[in-house]
């Protein structure tokens, strides 16, 4: 038991062992897989951040130089040196207009030096830039005091957000300065990104996003703004309507971003650019936590399968082993059982040789305990007739010669009197008689009858006339005459001791149903207890009080039903008495009675 203690800790330690290896080799497998999949999303984030920088400074470009370009017109020129003229306004605002519709541009507009519009592509429209103080905005005071500005923000007119860009228009000859402005719509950008699927963000140089192609995510800031930042964007008012005030910080825990919907995510920012413009890209975290779990629960699974198929094939090659030194001792074994099975065999043919001559002579001594049973309403059944010839043959013998025409009939009734005894004497004689075992057709009224003409002796001691029930035509079945006569026998005596001595009802009906014929006895005694009915075909079981009967007459009927392929029905209700059906399969050829005797 020791020995085999300290082999099962070994094999545990072992297996302990190689889990801890392959559990190691999963995690580094599941660590290689995060890393592959971080590295090509960060490759994906930077191709991405690329393009749109790309992007965005083309669509800067194609509209930088229009400004300069557009205020170097003699139209501007005149409209900035005689503000007060309809007619140099006009010329400016169409000129501006045409421009306009020619580039492509959102709008083109010429401030004077307080920073009010002179002229603008939108003159016509309802929410012109005409007459309109901008004076706040930077891109106008830097471009007034450097030259050019620009900026991006909410229009205040409008409330549509732009790119504005902003350039100084000199005249050296006339001292007169103005601001040309050019607003560029970059909302096509955020509308491209969003249709391809793309997280991503332009933030200015406080950090604040002012486009994105996820709306929740525009006019939030990064981190929380100090107050010196909210002061100036608020008196810029780059954002007016935009709510920048109670916006909350789009990165929690300082640089952590999260995506509706797909919890954490991974970001990358570009260098600065334009204005102190950032790029922000993002994309979930998921996919490369996913192919790291699932690489390593793959890892995981295919080392314990590895495992469990070198321990299988370990397992093996012991069991193989083993059953090559078992084959030897189980074909020793195998020679040994063989010959004690040979004797048993013969033991067994000898027992049931001795257990089929057993039954048979109890088979008999039933018939004969039965018939002694019989004796003694037999011995009455014959002495009657015995006497009344007695006197017959008396009355015969005086009236010989006194009255001879009487004494023929006289004689035909000692006659009558001797064929009753006769045909008494021939069913005890049948019944008494071991009968072969092949089976044959019998007719069942036959056998019934013969069964009934054996049992009246008992019945008329009891005071009990049994009701036959016989069926129309003559139905026969497969059987052996004296056995089939002695289960009948028996249970209509079962049912003459069970019911009240002349007041008792025993019936024994005969009937077809479907392919089977249907033997059944009645009796309205006090029926079978329900704990007593399983057993009543048990051998040597009676219910019988003093000793009377050898409890065999149900266990032997029971079988010799069996042997004709029958069975035996018994339903009985305590109180109500007790049915008992023998039923056999009704026999349907041509064979006929006398062929089979």
């Amino acid at each position: 038991m020791a020995s085999r203690r300290a082999l099962l800790r070994r094999i545990g330690t072992a297996w302990r062992l190689r889990l801890v290896l392959v559990t190691i080799g999963a995690l580094l497998c599941g660590a290689l897989a995060w890393q592959v999949a971080m590295s090509q999303l960060r490759q994906g984030l930077e191709q991405t951040l690329l393009v749109s920088h790309r992007a965005i400074q083309t669509e800067i470009d194609r509209f930088r130089y229009l400004p300069r370009v557009t205020g170097e017109d003699a139209r501007i020129h005149a409209a900035l040196a005689r503000p007060g003229d309809p007619a140099a306004i006009d010329a400016a605002n169409r000129y501006l207009e045409r421009i306009v519709a020619q580039t492509g541009a959102e709008q083109l507009y010429l401030l004077n030096t307080e920073g009010v519009t002179l002229a603008s592509s939108n003159w016509t429209d309802i929410d012109s830039y005409v007459g309109h103080d901008y004076s706040f905005r930077p891109y106008f005071t830097d471009a007034r005091a450097t030259g050019s500005g620009a900026v991006y923000a909410i229009g205040v007119t409008t409330g549509e957000p732009g790119y504005f860009i902003a350039t100084r228009v000199d005249d050296p000859g006339l001292g007169v300065r103005g601001v040309m402005v050019v607003k560029i719509d970059l909302r096509p950008l955020e509308q491209a990104w969003a249709e391809t699927g793309q997280r991503i963000a332009v933030t200015d140089k406080d950090d604040v996003i002012f486009m994105s192609s996820i709306p929740r995510w525009r006019y939030r800031p990064l981190m929380p703004l100090s107050a010196p930042v909210r002061a100036r964007l608020g008196t810029s008012r780059l954002y007016d309507s935009s709510e920048l005030e109670r916006a909350t910080p789009l990165l929690t825990s300082g640089t952590v971003l999260m995506i509706e919907g797909q919890g954490r995510a991974a970001t990358l920012r570009s260098p600065p650019f334009e204005q102190g413009w950032r790029l922000l890209a993002a994309v979930p975290l998921w996919p490369a936590r996913a192919a790291g779990g699932a690489t390593m629960a793959l890892a995981l699974l295919a080392g314990l399968l590895g495992l469990g198929l070198a321990d299988l094939r370990r397992h093996r090659q012991r069991l193989i082993a083993l059953r090559l030194r078992q084959t030897e001792v189980m074909e020793r074994k195998v020679r040994e059982r063989t010959a004690e099975l040979g004797r048993e065999i013969e033991a067994r043919a000898r027992v049931e040789a001795d257990l089929r001559a057993t039954q048979a002579t109890l088979v008999q001594s039933e018939k004969m305990a039965a018939l002694g049973r019989m004796s003694a309403a037999i011995v009455h059944e014959v002495s009657q007739p015995l006497a009344a010839m007695e006197a017959t043959l008396t009355a015969a013998e005086f009236s010989l010669s006194r009255a001879p025409e009487q004494t023929a009939a006289r004689l035909q009734s000692a006659r009558g009197l001797i064929r009753r005894m006769q045909r008494m004497t021939k069913h005890l004689k049948n019944f008494s008689r071991r009968e072969a075992a092949p089976l044959s057709p019998v007719p069942v009224v036959e056998v019934a009858r013969s069964a009934l003409a054996l049992t009246k002796p008992r019945a008329d001691a009891a005071g009990i006339h049994p009701r036959f029930e016989a069926p129309e035509g003559a139905p026969m079945v497969r059987a052996g005459h004296a056995r089939l006569e002695q289960v009948l026998v028996n249970l209509l005596h079962n049912a003459i001791e069970a019911v009240e001595p002349g007041h008792g009802e025993v019936t024994l009906a005969v009937w077809q149903e479907a392919d089977e014929l249907i033997l059944s006895v009645r009796d309205n005694g006090p029926g079978i207890p329900a704990d007593v009915l399983p057993r009543v075909t048990e051998p040597f079981f009676s219910t019988k009080i003093g000793g009377e009967g050898l409890g065999l007459g149900l266990a032997i009927s029971f079988e010799v039903v069996q042997q004709f392929g029958g069975r035996l029905d018994i339903r009985s209700t305590p109180g109500e008495g007790t049915e008992i059906s023998v039923v056999l399969p009704l026999f349907e050829g041509t064979e006929t009675k006398e062929a089979a005797e």
